[in-house]
């Protein structure tokens, strides 16, 4: 698990669409006796001039122990609309719930859909805005060299996500998670800028 967090004990992102900054998403890692907790944050915001379109905020907590994830939960304000999802292990699973998920109990390897785990490329995913049980199609689709915020070249691996989710996911050559690009609602493409 180690080897999973990043320098720093910090990841952040810008997010661009049509070349123009539109918010932030930001993953520390705090590590206590044998547990880490993983806090996410995204803020974004589109506009018309001076005029708001859309706004996403979203918080998350991920708690593991031992390598092993214990739970996560999560509260998502998509433009007004609220969404919240809670997932805890127990001897069966990931017990989790969401808005409009009734409860399941998700396969015992399975993880959310956070991102900066790599494992999760090869596992059932947990939604993590509303808890929907996610099963996409992965595919490998080589290297690429990127520019950072800072404008440093990183070398990355592509991964193509298809079926529940529709996006691409970019890692850098120690695993750490090094973007993503994605398709949003109304047609545009939004990228990751790693800072």
């Amino acid at each position: 698990m180690d080897a999973l967090i990043p320098p720093g004990n910090a990841l952040a992102f810008r997010l661009i669409r049509h070349g123009s900054p539109i918010g932030t998403h930001t993953v520390t890692f705090e590590r206590s006796d044998a547990a880490l907790q993983v806090r996410i944050a995204v803020d974004a915001q589109v506009r018309f001039g001076p005029i708001p379109l859309y706004r996403y905020v979203h918080h998350a907590v991920e708690v593991w122990r031992d390598g092993l994830l214990q739970e996560v939960s999560s509260r998502t304000d998509r433009n007004g609309t609220a969404l919240s999802m809670r997932a805890q292990r127990n001897a069966n699973g990931l017990a989790a719930q969401g808005t409009g998920t009734p409860p399941y109990v998700a396969p015992e390897e399975a993880l959310p859909t956070t991102y900066w785990n790599r494992r999760m490329l090869h596992v059932p995913l947990v939604g993590i805005q509303d808890a929907t049980l996610l099963h996409p199609e992965v595919t490998r689709r080589g290297q690429d060299t990127i520019r950072t915020g800072s404008g440093a070249p990183l070398r990355v691996d592509l991964w193509q996500l298809s079926g529940d989710l529709d996006l691409t996911l970019l890692y850098d050559m120690d695993g750490h998670w090094a973007g993503m690009r994605l398709t949003v609602a109304d047609g545009s493409a939004v990228t990751y800028e790693r800072l």
